[in-house]
C-alpha cells in the first residue's frame, strides 16, 4: 500500500523532530555536525540549481571552505579574515587552470553559496554556543533552537492554513505566486505569540520584550528566507532543491528560514539579548 504524501510528511516530522531536539540540546560537536550536515547538504542541493543555469560550482572547494568557517566558529584555530582569504586566492587560483564554461558564472556562484552557507550556519552554531559552559548556563543556547525551531514551524503552518483559507491578495508572485499577504502577516503575528509562548516554557531567562523581538525577527526574515529560496528554485527550473527527506523535499527545502533567520537572531542577541 503506498502512502499518502502528507503521511509520509508526518512519519518523517515525528522521526526527525526528537533527533533535531537532541542533538541541539546536547550542543558542543553533536549540534555542530548537524548543522555542518546541513550546510554542505544545502550547498549541494544549490550546485544543481547551478547546473541548470549551465553554470559549475566549485563543489570540493565550496564543501572544505564551509566547513572550515561553521568548525571555526565553534573552536577557533584561525582568523576569520585570513581564512577567508585563503579560500578565495585558492578558488581563483583553481578557475585559473579550470575550462568549464564561464569562469564569471562558476566564481560568482561558487562564492555566493559559499557565503549564504557559511555564515547562516555558523551563525546557527554561534547562537547555540551564546552562553558558556559554566553554571548551568550552556543549556540556555538549546532553549534558543528550541525556540527558533517552534516558532518557524508555527510561523509556517499559520501562513499555510490561514493562506489558503483566507488568502486574496499576492505577496510576491514573480517570486511564489500560491503565497498571500494574509498568510504572511498571520505567519508574523503567530510567529511573535510563539516566541511569547516559548518565553514562558524554554526562554524565561531572557526579557519579555527580547523574546518578542525575536518573534518579530523570525516572522519577518524566517519569511524572507523561504522567499529567498523560492526566487533561486524558480530561476533554476524547479520545484523542490532535491527529494532528499521523503515528503519534504531537500534539506534547503525545510531549513532555508532558519539559515536565513540566524544572523539576525544572533546580532539581535549580542547587542540586546544579554
Amino acid at each position: 500500500m503506498k502512502l499518502s504524501n502528507t503521511t509520509v510528511r508526518i512519519i518523517v516530522s515525528v522521526i526527525a523532530i526528537p533527533l533535531i531536539l537532541l542533538v541541539s540540546y546536547l550542543g558542543e560537536w553533536y549540534f555542530t555536525t548537524f548543522i555542518l550536515a546541513i550546510s554542505l547538504i544545502a550547498f549541494y542541493e544549490f550546485s544543481s540549481f547551478a547546473r541548470a543555469k549551465n553554470s559549475y560550482v566549485h563543489f570540493p572547494i565550496g564543501l572544505f571552505g564551509i566547513a572550515l568557517i561553521i568548525i571555526n566558529q565553534f573552536k577557533p584555530f584561525i582568523d576569520f579574515k585570513a581564512l577567508l582569504i585563503i579560500w578565495f586566492l585558492v578558488l581563483l587560483i583553481y578557475e585559473l587552470f579550470r575550462n568549464k564554461e564561464s569562469a564569471l558564472l562558476n566564481l560568482g556562484l561558487t562564492t555566493f553559496g559559499f557565503l549564504y552557507f557559511a555564515l547562516m550556519g555558523s551563525s546557527l552554531v554561534a547562537i547555540r554556543e551564546f552562553y558558556p559552559d559554566t553554571d548551568q548556563l550552556y543549556s540556555q543556547g538549546a532553549f534558543l533552537i528550541f525556540s527558533m525551531l517552534g516558532t518557524i514551524w508555527i510561523c509556517d503552518s499559520a501562513a499555510f492554513f490561514f493562506g489558503t483559507a483566507l488568502g486574496k491578495h499576492k505577496l510576491f508572485p514573480r517570486v511564489s505566486p500560491k503565497k498571500s499577504w494574509e498568510g504572511a502577516i498571520f505567519g508574523f503575528v503567530f510567529a511573535i505569540l510563539s516566541m511569547i509562548l516559548f518565553h514562558k516554557i524554554f526562554v524565561d531567562f531572557l526579557q519579555l520584550e527580547t523574546a518578542i523581538g525575536l518573534g518579530i525577527i523570525i516572522g519577518i526574515f524566517g519569511q524572507i528566507g523561504d522567499l529567498v529560496e523560492s526566487l533561486l528554485k524558480r530561476d533554476a527550473g524547479v520545484k523542490d532543491s532535491s527529494n532528499l527527506i521523503p515528503g519534504h523535499g531537500g534539506i534547503f527545502d525545510r531549513f532555508d528560514s532558519l539559515l536565513f533567520s540566524a544572523p539576525f537572531v544572533y546580532y539581535y542577541l549580542f547587542y540586546f539579548g544579554r
